[in-house]
């Protein structure tokens, strides 16, 4: 007993020496190891601001800065701001390095890690050096890597924004979409912030763009930067709005429309690429037709073939003008034609017609994804000047 108590003891006392040690190195090294830390923090900030004299963290929680920024570095001699940013291009979580100059303009980027697939990242924040705000938009993004090119300078955008806000400017960092929202609600409150964008069937030309309220609400009227609200019945909501008698003529011709389904049973070869065909009391047609991208005719080791066709709704006046144009599906490959279902791109083909269908930019990088979309619109006129018996285009 007595010796197994005098074991114990002996343990117990290694222990303690051993705890002893290990907190007189802890004691000796931290200050090495954080010293250390710190030099390679201030590398990575140094790479994006080399001529630096040193930083200091800035307390994010004072601020309302754009959603990317994760941290944000003072230059102590009054240079700038460094930020370290997360983003998501093709892949996940892009960590980026940005330096903005006090004069507003970028000092380097620099990609820390990502997921991405390309390599693009990797040497893209070369081309932000020296550039304001309007050169980062001047700044190419890469074909083939949209996604991933367009998330960085996005990124570096929101790290010029950022440098102006701690700076104590007044920045609206708001998106696009956002923006957008914003202003439809403002424009129809009874819409409770839900709105989709109406599918135009009938040739409403006073407007750049109508939405609807998913809740039965009423509609906005997009013209420029004017958005005027009208209830469902046509009752303009909008104080002092100029264009009060088209938004109740738009109303009365939304709201009158109705289709008549047309029978395809013998057309025999647009039954092989129309989906559907309809046509309007007011003598407009709507095609949804099929074109052959590259889910169809591609495939690779990287990026298969979907299998899937392009499938594309449009809208046309009797004499062959397009009204509305959507993307209804698609299988293209992620981060490349599947813009394709942007309204950037299928909006261009809106008032074109069989002889200038063509005149449009298309995907950059998906050369075989333009041409499918471009084969359905093609379709569409075929099947027009078919069912109007004036020859085809195919």
């Amino acid at each position: 007993m007595k010796k197994n108590i005098k074991n114990l003891l002996v343990f117990l006392s290694i222990c303690s020496v051993i705890a002893l040690l290990l907190a007189g190195t802890n004691f000796l090294t931290a200050p090495v190891i954080e010293k250390n830390q710190s030099a390679a923090a201030n590398q990575a900030l140094l790479e994006v601001m080399p001529d630096a004299d040193g930083f200091d963290s800035v307390d994010l929680s004072a601020y309302t800065l754009p959603a990317t920024v994760t941290e944000a570095y003072r230059e102590t001699g009054g240079q700038g701001y460094v930020f370290k940013l997360k983003t998501a291009g093709y892949g996940s979580d892009m960590i980026l390095m940005c330096g903005v100059h006090a004069s507003g303009t970028v000092t380097g980027a620099v990609c820390l890690s990502s997921n991405e697939t390309l390599g693009y990242e990797k040497t893209y924040g070369e081309g932000f050096k020296d550039k304001d705000a309007a050169g980062v938009d001047a700044v190419d993004t890469v074909a083939g890597a949209t996604k991933t090119t367009g998330a960085y300078k996005s990124a570096v955008k929101d790290a010029l924004n950022a440098a102006l806000i701690l700076g104590g400017a007044d920045v609206d960092i708001r998106t696009e979409e956002e923006i957008l929202a914003d202003n439809l609600a403002a424009a129809l409150p009874a819409g409770e912030k839900n709105f989709e964008k109406l599918f135009l069937y009938e040739d409403i030309r006073s407007f750049d763009a109508i939405y609807r309220a998913t809740n039965g609400a009423g509609y906005v009227f997009v013209t420029g930067d004017t958005f005027v609200g009208a209830s469902a019945d046509g009752t303009v909501l909008t104080e002092g709005a100029t264009n009060a008698e088209a938004v109740k003529d738009a109303v009365a011709k939304i709201t009158a429309t109705a289709f008549e389904e047309i029978d395809l049973s013998a057309y025999a070869e647009l039954q092989k690429f129309v989906v559907s065909a309809k046509k309007t009391q007011s003598g407009n047609y709507v095609f949804e037709t099929k074109g052959a991208g590259y889910g169809i005719k591609g495939g690779n080791e990287w990026h298969p073939a979907s299998g899937e066709y392009i499938v594309v709704r449009v809208s046309m006046t009797e004499d062959g003008r397009i009204i509305d144009c959507l993307t209804v599906s698609e299988g293209e490959t992620d981060g490349l034609g599947d813009a394709c279902a942007d309204e950037k791109f299928y909006g261009q083909f809106d008032g074109k017609t069989e002889d200038n269908y063509g005149e449009i930019d298309g995907i950059a990088g998906a050369t075989m994804t333009t041409d499918g979309y471009k084969q359905a619109i093609s379709r569409a006129f075929t099947a027009l000047n078919t069912l109007k018996g004036v020859g085809t285009n195919e």
